[in-house]
Protein backbone atom coordinates (compact mmCIF):
# COMPACT_ATOMS: atom_id res chain seq x y z
CA UNK A 1 0.00 0.00 0.00
CA UNK A 2 1.66 3.08 -1.06
CA UNK A 3 2.57 5.96 1.80
CA UNK A 4 1.42 8.65 -0.04
CA UNK A 5 -1.48 10.25 1.61
CA UNK A 6 -1.71 13.58 -0.46
CA UNK A 7 -1.15 13.62 -4.57
CA UNK A 8 -1.04 17.13 -6.48
CA UNK A 9 -0.96 17.12 -10.08
CA UNK A 10 -0.79 20.03 -12.61
CA UNK A 11 -3.13 22.28 -9.79
CA UNK A 12 -3.43 25.64 -11.47
CA UNK A 13 -4.52 29.16 -10.10
CA UNK A 14 -5.59 32.28 -11.67
CA UNK A 15 -7.05 35.46 -10.52
CA UNK A 16 -8.12 37.39 -14.01
CA UNK A 17 -4.58 38.05 -15.38
CA UNK A 18 -2.48 36.75 -12.31
CA UNK A 19 -1.31 33.15 -11.94
CA UNK A 20 -0.72 32.40 -8.55
CA UNK A 21 0.03 28.78 -9.06
CA UNK A 22 1.24 27.28 -12.39
CA UNK A 23 1.11 23.43 -12.97
CA UNK A 24 2.01 22.80 -9.63
CA UNK A 25 2.20 18.78 -8.58
CA UNK A 26 4.20 17.27 -5.57
CA UNK A 27 3.29 14.69 -3.19
CA UNK A 28 3.30 14.80 0.55
CA UNK A 29 3.97 11.03 2.88
CA UNK A 30 2.86 10.16 5.47
CA UNK A 31 5.21 10.97 8.65
CA UNK A 32 6.60 13.78 6.80
CA UNK A 33 7.20 17.47 8.14
CA UNK A 34 7.70 19.01 4.89
CA UNK A 35 8.56 22.59 4.39
CA UNK A 36 7.02 24.80 1.60
CA UNK A 37 9.95 27.54 0.70
CA UNK A 38 9.71 30.39 -1.17
CA UNK A 39 9.31 34.23 -0.88
CA UNK A 40 5.84 36.31 0.10
CA UNK A 41 3.43 35.88 -3.29
CA UNK A 42 5.31 32.32 -4.31
CA UNK A 43 2.39 30.35 -3.86
CA UNK A 44 2.45 28.73 -0.75
CA UNK A 45 -0.45 29.99 0.72
CA UNK A 46 -2.35 29.42 -2.26
CA UNK A 47 -1.38 25.97 -2.45
CA UNK A 48 -2.51 25.59 1.16
CA UNK A 49 -6.10 27.37 1.00
CA UNK A 50 -6.24 24.99 -2.08
CA UNK A 51 -5.44 21.76 0.34
CA UNK A 52 -8.36 23.21 2.67
CA UNK A 53 -10.66 23.51 -0.08
CA UNK A 54 -10.66 27.30 1.31
CA UNK A 55 -10.16 28.19 -2.78
CA UNK A 56 -10.97 26.37 -5.96
CA UNK A 57 -8.52 25.25 -8.27
CA UNK A 58 -9.15 26.63 -11.91
CA UNK A 59 -7.46 23.08 -13.19
CA UNK A 60 -5.81 20.24 -12.37
CA UNK A 61 -6.25 17.64 -9.54
CA UNK A 62 -6.15 16.99 -5.65
CA UNK A 63 -6.11 13.72 -3.66
CA UNK A 64 -5.97 12.89 -0.23
CA UNK A 65 -5.76 9.97 0.97
CA UNK A 66 -7.21 8.42 -2.19
CA UNK A 67 -9.76 10.96 -2.70
CA UNK A 68 -10.20 13.22 -5.42
CA UNK A 69 -13.99 14.11 -5.98
CA UNK A 70 -15.49 16.98 -3.94
CA UNK A 71 -17.29 14.46 -1.15
CA UNK A 72 -14.74 12.51 -1.03
CA UNK A 73 -12.18 15.59 -0.45
CA UNK A 74 -14.62 16.71 1.83
CA UNK A 75 -14.03 13.25 4.05
CA UNK A 76 -10.73 13.23 3.87
CA UNK A 77 -10.28 16.97 5.12
CA UNK A 78 -12.33 15.91 8.14
CA UNK A 79 -8.81 13.84 9.11
CA UNK A 80 -6.76 17.09 8.46
CA UNK A 81 -6.58 20.59 10.21
CA UNK A 82 -5.56 24.02 9.22
CA UNK A 83 -3.45 27.23 10.88
CA UNK A 84 -3.44 29.34 7.72
CA UNK A 85 -2.20 33.01 8.26
CA UNK A 86 -3.65 34.70 11.56
CA UNK A 87 -5.06 31.96 14.03
CA UNK A 88 -8.42 33.48 15.21
CA UNK A 89 -9.46 33.56 18.69
CA UNK A 90 -12.33 35.38 21.25
CA UNK A 91 -9.96 38.66 22.66
CA UNK A 92 -11.84 38.76 26.18
CA UNK A 93 -12.03 34.84 26.52
CA UNK A 94 -9.42 32.59 27.76
CA UNK A 95 -7.50 29.59 26.08
CA UNK A 96 -9.99 27.21 27.83
CA UNK A 97 -13.27 29.11 26.80
CA UNK A 98 -11.85 29.29 23.50
CA UNK A 99 -11.04 25.94 22.77
CA UNK A 100 -14.09 24.55 24.64
CA UNK A 101 -16.41 26.76 22.23
CA UNK A 102 -14.43 25.42 19.24
CA UNK A 103 -14.95 21.60 20.70
CA UNK A 104 -18.81 22.36 20.83
CA UNK A 105 -18.71 23.93 17.20
CA UNK A 106 -16.69 21.07 15.73
CA UNK A 107 -18.68 18.47 17.41
CA UNK A 108 -15.70 16.70 19.55
CA UNK A 109 -17.73 14.17 22.15
CA UNK A 110 -14.74 14.26 24.06
CA UNK A 111 -14.93 16.88 27.06
CA UNK A 112 -11.49 16.00 28.30
CA UNK A 113 -9.95 16.93 24.78
CA UNK A 114 -9.49 20.43 25.88
CA UNK A 115 -7.61 20.00 28.84
CA UNK A 116 -5.33 17.49 26.66
CA UNK A 117 -4.66 20.02 24.02
CA UNK A 118 -3.57 22.72 26.67
CA UNK A 119 -1.15 20.59 28.08
CA UNK A 120 0.21 19.62 25.00
CA UNK A 121 0.96 23.31 23.73
CA UNK A 122 1.66 24.64 27.04
CA UNK A 123 -1.22 26.54 28.04
CA UNK A 124 -2.83 24.49 30.83
CA UNK A 125 -1.61 27.11 33.23
CA UNK A 126 -2.99 30.21 31.80
CA UNK A 127 -6.41 29.80 33.48
CA UNK A 128 -8.19 33.08 32.87
CA UNK A 129 -6.24 35.14 31.53
CA UNK A 130 -7.79 36.98 28.48
CA UNK A 131 -6.39 35.96 25.07
CA UNK A 132 -6.07 39.83 24.40
CA UNK A 133 -3.47 39.66 26.92
CA UNK A 134 -1.34 36.80 25.52
CA UNK A 135 2.00 36.92 23.45
CA UNK A 136 2.26 36.30 20.38
CA UNK A 137 3.89 33.29 20.91
CA UNK A 138 0.92 32.23 23.44
CA UNK A 139 -1.44 33.01 20.90
CA UNK A 140 0.22 30.99 17.94
CA UNK A 141 0.03 27.89 20.78
CA UNK A 142 -3.53 28.48 21.15
CA UNK A 143 -3.77 27.91 17.25
CA UNK A 144 -1.94 24.88 17.30
CA UNK A 145 -4.48 23.61 20.38
CA UNK A 146 -7.03 24.70 18.24
CA UNK A 147 -5.91 22.75 15.16
CA UNK A 148 -5.56 19.76 17.77
CA UNK A 149 -8.76 19.46 18.95
CA UNK A 150 -9.84 16.81 16.49
CA UNK A 151 -7.06 14.85 16.54
CA UNK A 152 -6.04 15.32 13.12
CA UNK A 153 -3.74 12.74 11.44
CA UNK A 154 -2.17 15.68 8.73
CA UNK A 155 -1.64 19.55 10.50
CA UNK A 156 -0.87 22.18 7.55
CA UNK A 157 0.62 25.21 9.36
CA UNK A 158 1.05 28.63 7.60
CA UNK A 159 3.96 30.30 9.19
CA UNK A 160 3.38 29.34 13.03
CA UNK A 161 6.69 31.23 13.83
CA UNK A 162 6.32 34.41 12.23
CA UNK A 163 7.36 36.94 14.68
CA UNK A 164 8.01 34.75 17.63
CA UNK A 165 11.40 35.93 19.90
CA UNK A 166 14.14 33.09 19.58
CA UNK A 167 13.01 31.40 22.47
CA UNK A 168 9.41 30.72 20.98
CA UNK A 169 10.62 29.26 17.76
CA UNK A 170 12.17 26.76 19.73
CA UNK A 171 9.22 25.87 21.89
CA UNK A 172 7.05 25.83 18.72
CA UNK A 173 9.62 23.61 16.68
CA UNK A 174 10.28 21.33 19.79
CA UNK A 175 6.29 20.70 19.64
CA UNK A 176 5.84 19.90 16.04
CA UNK A 177 8.38 17.40 16.38
CA UNK A 178 7.02 15.66 19.55
CA UNK A 179 3.52 15.60 17.43
CA UNK A 180 5.32 14.01 14.27
CA UNK A 181 7.21 11.39 16.61
CA UNK A 182 4.91 10.71 19.17
CA UNK A 183 1.60 11.20 17.65
CA UNK A 184 2.70 10.25 13.71
CA UNK A 185 0.94 13.59 12.61
CA UNK A 186 1.57 14.79 9.09
CA UNK A 187 3.21 18.40 9.08
CA UNK A 188 2.88 20.85 6.22
CA UNK A 189 4.59 24.00 7.07
CA UNK A 190 5.70 27.07 5.54
CA UNK A 191 8.26 29.88 6.97
CA UNK A 192 10.59 32.63 6.15
CA UNK A 193 12.77 31.64 8.57
CA UNK A 194 15.06 28.88 6.74
CA UNK A 195 17.49 28.30 9.18
CA UNK A 196 14.92 27.22 11.84
CA UNK A 197 12.95 24.58 8.84
CA UNK A 198 16.33 23.51 7.97
CA UNK A 199 16.35 21.88 12.03
CA UNK A 200 12.90 20.92 11.63
CA UNK A 201 11.88 19.16 8.27
CA UNK A 202 12.27 15.88 6.43
CA UNK A 203 11.51 17.39 3.21
CA UNK A 204 11.19 20.81 1.45
CA UNK A 205 9.12 22.31 -1.78
CA UNK A 206 10.88 25.27 -2.80
CA UNK A 207 8.55 27.23 -4.78
CA UNK A 208 8.71 30.74 -6.60
CA UNK A 209 6.24 32.68 -8.80
CA UNK A 210 3.69 29.88 -8.14
CA UNK A 211 5.82 27.00 -9.39
CA UNK A 212 7.67 24.04 -7.74
CA UNK A 213 11.39 24.52 -8.40
CA UNK A 214 12.25 21.29 -6.65
CA UNK A 215 11.48 18.88 -4.42
CA UNK A 216 13.71 16.96 -2.06
CA UNK A 217 14.58 14.92 1.15
CA UNK A 218 16.55 16.47 3.76
CA UNK A 219 18.83 14.19 2.99
CA UNK A 220 18.73 14.93 -0.10
CA UNK A 221 19.48 18.52 1.10
CA UNK A 222 22.34 17.49 3.16
CA UNK A 223 24.09 16.04 0.24
CA UNK A 224 23.45 18.84 -1.73
CA UNK A 225 24.64 21.32 0.93
CA UNK A 226 27.45 19.64 1.56
CA UNK A 227 30.95 20.93 1.54
CA UNK A 228 33.11 21.57 -1.58
CA UNK A 229 36.47 22.72 -2.92
CA UNK A 230 35.50 24.42 -5.62
CA UNK A 231 38.11 24.56 -8.72
CA UNK A 232 38.02 27.20 -11.58
CA UNK A 233 41.24 26.90 -13.39
CA UNK A 234 42.31 28.68 -17.30
CA UNK A 235 41.29 25.26 -18.57
CA UNK A 236 38.80 23.40 -16.40
CA UNK A 237 38.38 20.29 -18.91
CA UNK A 238 42.31 19.84 -18.24
CA UNK A 239 41.79 20.06 -14.65
CA UNK A 240 39.38 17.90 -14.32
CA UNK A 241 41.11 15.13 -16.63
CA UNK A 242 44.33 15.94 -14.54
CA UNK A 243 43.15 15.16 -11.23
CA UNK A 244 40.71 11.42 -12.39
CA UNK A 245 44.73 10.49 -13.59
CA UNK A 246 46.48 11.98 -10.77
CA UNK A 247 44.62 11.82 -8.11
CA UNK A 248 42.03 9.62 -8.58
CA UNK A 249 39.11 11.75 -7.83
CA UNK A 250 35.70 9.99 -8.39
CA UNK A 251 33.30 12.56 -6.32
CA UNK A 252 32.58 15.97 -8.39
CA UNK A 253 30.00 18.04 -9.80
CA UNK A 254 30.59 20.43 -12.62
CA UNK A 255 28.89 23.57 -12.62
CA UNK A 256 27.64 25.27 -15.69
CA UNK A 257 30.62 27.83 -15.54
CA UNK A 258 32.62 24.69 -16.07
CA UNK A 259 34.35 25.19 -12.50
CA UNK A 260 34.74 21.77 -10.59
CA UNK A 261 32.91 21.19 -7.35
CA UNK A 262 35.69 18.70 -5.52
CA UNK A 263 34.02 16.95 -2.86
CA UNK A 264 36.90 14.66 -1.36
CA UNK A 265 40.66 15.42 -0.57
CA UNK A 266 39.21 18.62 1.44
CA UNK A 267 42.59 18.26 3.91
CA UNK A 268 45.14 18.11 0.78
CA UNK A 269 44.21 21.22 -0.79
CA UNK A 270 47.87 22.01 -1.25
CA UNK A 271 48.47 18.94 -3.20
CA UNK A 272 45.22 19.18 -5.32
CA UNK A 273 46.85 23.22 -6.31
CA UNK A 274 50.07 22.11 -6.82
CA UNK A 275 49.33 18.86 -8.59
CA UNK A 276 47.03 21.09 -11.27
CA UNK A 277 49.65 24.03 -11.40
CA UNK A 278 52.63 21.72 -12.39
CA UNK A 279 50.79 19.70 -15.35
CA UNK A 280 50.46 23.38 -16.66
CA UNK A 281 47.02 24.79 -15.34
CA UNK A 282 46.46 27.75 -13.97
CA UNK A 283 44.03 28.27 -10.90
CA UNK A 284 41.94 30.84 -11.12
CA UNK A 285 39.97 30.36 -7.89
CA UNK A 286 40.59 27.68 -5.32
CA UNK A 287 38.09 28.12 -2.33
CA UNK A 288 36.29 25.67 -0.06
CA UNK A 289 32.36 26.45 -0.10
CA UNK A 290 29.25 24.65 1.96
CA UNK A 291 25.85 25.83 1.61
CA UNK A 292 23.06 26.26 4.21
CA UNK A 293 19.43 26.49 2.90
CA UNK A 294 19.67 29.94 2.97
CA UNK A 295 22.34 29.99 0.31
CA UNK A 296 20.55 26.76 -1.74
CA UNK A 297 17.65 28.60 -2.18
CA UNK A 298 19.22 31.99 -3.13
CA UNK A 299 21.09 29.57 -5.53
CA UNK A 300 17.80 28.03 -7.28
CA UNK A 301 16.25 31.13 -8.03
CA UNK A 302 19.07 33.08 -9.37
CA UNK A 303 20.35 36.04 -8.11
CA UNK A 304 17.51 38.41 -9.83
CA UNK A 305 15.16 37.60 -6.93
CA UNK A 306 17.94 38.80 -4.17
CA UNK A 307 15.93 41.73 -3.60
CA UNK A 308 12.82 40.00 -3.18
CA UNK A 309 14.14 37.31 -1.23
CA UNK A 310 15.54 39.11 1.18
CA UNK A 311 12.88 41.59 2.04
CA UNK A 312 10.47 38.69 2.93
CA UNK A 313 12.96 35.97 4.33
CA UNK A 314 13.82 36.99 8.21
CA UNK A 315 17.21 34.91 8.72
CA UNK A 316 18.12 35.00 12.70
CA UNK A 317 21.09 36.02 13.82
Amino acid sequence: MSDVIIDVCNLNKRYMKQTALDNVSFQIRQGMICGLIGPNGAGKTTIMKSLGGLILPTSGQISIYGESTQKGLSKARSRMSFMIETPYAKEKMSARENLEKQRLQKGIPDKHRVDEVLEIVGLSDTGKKYVKNFSLGMRQRLGIANALLGKPEIMVLDEPINGLDPEGIVEIREMLIKLNREQHITIIISSHILSELSLLCTDYIFINHGQILQSLTADGLKQKCREYYRIHTDNDALALAILQEQCHVTKYDIDEDGSIKLYEYLEDLRWISSTLYHNGVIPVELSINKANLEQYYMDMVGEEYNVEYHESIRIPN
